[in-house]
C-alpha cells in the first residue's frame, strides 16, 4: 500500500476528502482533511432521483479543488467512492463521466451494503470492542445499518431513508405524520432483531452528540468514542423536532444543520422506539475510514491483528525515539503491578492502562525534554483515539502527566473525576509509574534487577550498586495511607 492515500467521498449532502499517511505497516495517522456541503441531492428526489445541474456543478468544482490538495501531498493513491445519491440517480453516468474525462478521478458507485460494510469496518477496528451493536449511518438519502460483536460484522442493510430525502418529500411540506409513516415502513426490514447498543455515525448522531457534550461541560473535547446519556439523547432529539431555529440555536445545533437536522432526529427516534437501547456510542469515523482500512487490511481479513492498536502504534513510530526504554518501563510496570495490586486494592484491569501509559510517557520528549510530562499528557489526550474509551485515554494520559515525583493534583482529579478510578487506584497507578521510572533511572540495556513481594516489603536485587535508582526512589512521593517499603539487596 501506498505511504500516502487519498479517501474521497461523495454523499447525498457532503462531499469528504482525507489525505492518510501511514508511518509502519497498519499505524497512520491524517495529514489533511477537507470537506464540502455541496448536497448533491439537493432537488433530486422531487425528480425522480436525477442530479441536477447546479449541484453537480458545485460537487466537481469541490472535487477539482479537493484533487489540487491530494497532489500538492503526493499521495501516491486515491479512492473515491459515491453513495446513495449517485447510485439512486438516472442520470449517474452524466456526472462519472464528466469526472473521469475532465479530472482524471473514477467514481467507484457503492450500493448499500457495501456502504453498511464500510461503516461497520471503521466501528469495529477504531472503537473500543462492542457486543450486540447495530451501527446506524444516517445519510442524506439512505440509512445504514451493520450488526457488530466485537469484530464480527453482519447483516449489512441499507433502507432509502435519509435526512434530505424527508426534507424534500414530507418536510418542506410539513407533513410530519406522513414521515413518520414512510420511517416506519421502512423500519420493517429490521424486524426481529434484538440489540442493546447504538453506534452512532454521520453528521446528525455527532451534531446532536455535540450539543449534549457542550451542554454538560463534558471534560474533554472529543466526539469519537463518546457516550452519551440515552435519557438526555432522547429527550433532546423531541426537543430539536419542535423547535424553531432560534430555538436549534440555544440547543447548540449549528446553523449548517438546521434544515436536516429535523429529520434526522425523527429517524432516530423511530429506531430508538424499535429496540430497547441501553447504550449510545459515538463514532467519529464511517465511510471514509471504512474506505482507507479495507485498502490498508486487505490481506487480513479488514482487522487488525490481535491486541494491535493503531494510534498507539502511531505514536510510538512518530514520538517515542527510546523504544527500547519505553519496552522495559512497560515490562517493570506490570511486573509492579503484578506484585502489588492485591496490597494496594487496585482493580486489575487497570494493568493495560498502566502499561499502556509506561510506553507512552516519554513521548512528549521528542517535543521539549524539559516539559516532556506535559507534552505527553496534551499528546496522549488528542492522539490516543482510536480503539480506547475515554475512561482509558484520561486515565493513560493523566499517567503520564505526573510520572516521576509527583501524584495527581487535586485539581485535576476534580477535573476529570467522572472518568477517572477512585483516588486511591489512581495514586497507587501513579506511584507504580513513577516507582519503575525510578529503578530504571540508569537506564540499562537490560534490565539489571529482580523485584518481590511480601508483607508490603518491595525487594530490589541486583548485582550492581543502582546507586541512581535509591536516589530516585527516595524522592517520590509515597501513596497516601498505602506506602509500601522498597529494599534494594
Amino acid at each position: 500500500m501506498a505511504k500516502r492515500v487519498a479517501v474521497i467521498d461523495i454523499g447525498s449532502n457532503s462531499v469528504r476528502m482525507v489525505v492518510y499517511e501511514k508511518t509502519s505497516r497498519f499505524a497512520f495517522h491524517i495529514l489533511h482533511e477537507a470537506k464540502s456541503r455541496v448536497r448533491i441531492s439537493e432537488n433530486a428526489y422531487q425528480n425522480g432521483g436525477n442530479l441536477q445541474e447546479i449541484p453537480m456543478q458545485r460537487a466537481f468544482d469541490a472535487l477539482r479543488d479537493f484533487l489540487t490538495i491530494v497532489s500538492s501531498f503526493k499521495a501516491r493513491k486515491t479512492l473515491c467512492v459515491a453513495t446513495s445519491a449517485l447510485r439512486d440517480a438516472p442520470n449517474q453516468k452524466e456526472f462519472i463521466n464528466r469526472v473521469r474525462n475532465s479530472l482524471g478521478l473514477s467514481i467507484k458507485v457503492i450500493d448499500g451494503q457495501r456502504e453498511a460494510y464500510l461503516g461497520a469496518v471503521a466501528c469495529s477496528n477504531l472503537l473500543p470492542p462492542q457486543q450486540n451493536a447495530i451501527s446506524v449511518d444516517i445519510g442524506g438519502g439512505s440509512t445504514e445499518f451493520s450488526f457488530i460483536n466485537r469484530h464480527d460484522i453482519s447483516s449489512n442493510i441499507s433502507i432509502n431513508l435519509g435526512t434530505v430525502r424527508l426534507k424534500e418529500l414530507f418536510f418542506d411540506n410539513n407533513y410530519i405524520e406522513g414521515a413518520k409513516d414512510y420511517i416506519d415502513s421502512q423500519l420493517l426490514q429490521l424486524d426481529n432483531i434484538n440489540v442493546s447498543t447504538v453506534i452512532g455515525i454521520g453528521g446528525t448522531f455527532r451534531a446532536i452528540s455535540n450539543a449534549l457534550l457542550n451542554k454538560n461541560a463534558y471534560p474533554i473535547d472529543k466526539l469519537h468514542a463518546y457516550e452519551p446519556n440515552y435519557d438526555e439523547f432522547q429527550m433532546l432529539l423531541i426537543e430539536i423536532i419542535k423547535s424553531t431555529e432560534d430555538e436549534l440555536n440555544n440547543l447548540g445545533i449549528k446553523s449548517s444543520r438546521f434544515d436536516v437536522i429535523k429529520p434526522g432526529a425523527l429517524i432516530l427516534l423511530r429506531i430508538f422506539e424499535k429496540f430497547k437501547i441501553s447504550k449510545l456510542i459515538t463514532s467519529g469515523v464511517g465511510v471514509r475510514e471504512g474506505v482507507f482500512l479495507t485498502d490498508l487490511l486487505r490481506n487480513s481479513k479488514d482487522r487488525f491483528p490481535i491486541n494491535y492498536n493503531t494510534s498507539l502504534r502511531y505514536i510510538l513510530d512518530a514520538h517515542v525515539d527510546n523504544q527500547t526504554y519505553a519496552n522495559q518501563l512497560c515490562k517493570v510496570s506490570k511486573t509492579l503491578f503484578d506484585l502489588t495490586y492485591e496490597e494496594l486494592k487496585i482493580e486489575k484491569k487497570y494493568r493495560y492502562e498502566l502499561a499502556i501509559a509506561a510506553k507512552l510517557c516519554m513521548s512528549g520528549s521528542n517535543i521539549h525534554y524539559y516539559s516532556y510530562n506535559k507534552n505527553s499528557y496534551n499528546l496522549i489526550k488528542e492522539a490516543l483515539e482510536f480503539g480506547f474509551t475515554h475512561e482509558q485515554i484520561i486515565l493513560i494520559a493523566t499517567l503520564a502527566k505526573f510520572t516521576k515525583r509527583k501524584l495527581p493534583s487535586s485539581s485535576h482529579v476534580d477535573k476529570f473525576k467522572d472518568l477517572l478510578p477512585d483516588t486511591n487506584q489512581l495514586e497507587s497507578l501513579s506511584y507504580l509509574l513513577s516507582l519503575a521510572v525510578a529503578l530504571l533511572s540508569h537506564y540499562p540495556r537490560n534490565i539489571d534487577f529482580t523485584l518481590s513481594f511480601e508483607k508490603q516489603e518491595l525487594k530490589v536485587e541486583s548485582k550492581n550498586s543502582l546507586y541512581l535508582a535509591k536516589e530516585s526512589v527516595k524522592k517520590l512521593e509515597m501513596v497516601r495511607e498505602k506506602s509500601i517499603d522498597i529494599l534494594f539487596l
